[in-house]
């Protein structure tokens, strides 16, 4: 594999991360998980606006501009010969002594990789409700790509335990949030319905994008919702799966349903 690290091209047996990175450490940084077709990446101008945004978050400076990271992507893209694939991107505050204040000023490190990867419309999946961990909708971390996602693989250990394919995660006041790495959408009247930003929902790029694309909106949903929907379905950048049961509970009559086929044309492009 070819990766880009830190404004050029290596092989991946060359690609040096210092063991004091804080990314490695303390998991002080962001990612985006960016799909590509054709051989061209998907969203990039909303990945990188996410990316911006998240970076404020943690004041942390995104190290290249806008055009600069779009040539590094299509360079791995075209470095790895990828056609349909997965590309993703990691900025971390870089090397640093112990402790958890910041450096100043940070050398942030930024790695790309991309794969090759199958994006076909993906397989029905099922969910459990996490009992072991929940979505803190008050930490400013809820709405950014944060490379710690110990929440998410908790919750993903649990689902395999419990035999399912995922898992949803409720936030602290009991309501959806989202799943361990999706939006959750589900079809509620005849109309798609997501949990709001200030939930504890991650703001999407893929969601984003289904919101517009279905006129869908957002509003609090409770597990209880779950029984008066009659399709549902997860959202991230690399496509849609319908989701069709909860807790061994069918979403409608456990198939999936043409609001979901429809966002699935919107995930295509």
């Amino acid at each position: 594999m070819t990766v880009y690290l830190n404004g050029r091209l290596m092989a991946d047996d060359e690609a040096r991360i210092d063991p004091t990175d804080r990314g490695l450490t303390l998991g002080d940084g962001l990612f985006e998980t960016i799909a590509v077709r054709g051989g061209q990446g998907l969203r990039l101008d909303a990945h990188l606006a996410r990316l911006r945004a998240g970076a404020e978050v943690i004041g942390l400076a995104v190290p290249y501009a806008g055009h600069e990271l779009k040539a590094a992507f299509q360079d791995v893209i075209e470095a790895n010969a990828i056609d349909f694939g997965v590309l993703r991107l990691t900025l971390t505050r870089g090397p640093a002594p112990r402790g958890l204040r910041p450096p100043v000023p940070a050398q942030p490190t930024l790695l790309i990789t991309g794969v090759s990867q199958d994006l076909t419309p993906q397989e029905p999946v099922t969910a459990v409700i996490a009992t072991t961990t929940r979505r803190n909708e008050h930490s400013p971390l809820s709405g950014i790509k944060s490379t710690s996602t110990l929440d998410g693989i908790l919750a993903a250990r649990e689902a395999a335990k419990r035999g399912a394919d995922d898992a949803l995660l409720l936030n602290g006041a009991g309501n959806l949030a989202e799943a361990t790495a999706a939006n959750l959408f589900l079809v509620i009247d005849g109309g798609a319905v997501t949990p709001p930003v200030h939930d504890g929902a991650m703001p999407g790029v893929m969601r984003a994008d289904v919101i517009r694309g279905l006129g869908a909106w957002e509003r609090t949903l409770g597990p209880a919702d779950l029984s008066s929907a009659s399709e549902a379905f997860l959202t991230n950048s690399l496509g849609i799966r319908p989701l069709t049961a909860v807790d061994g509970e069918p979403i409608g009559d456990g198939n999936p349903g043409p609001v979901t086929a429809e966002a699935q044309k919107i995930a295509r492009g």
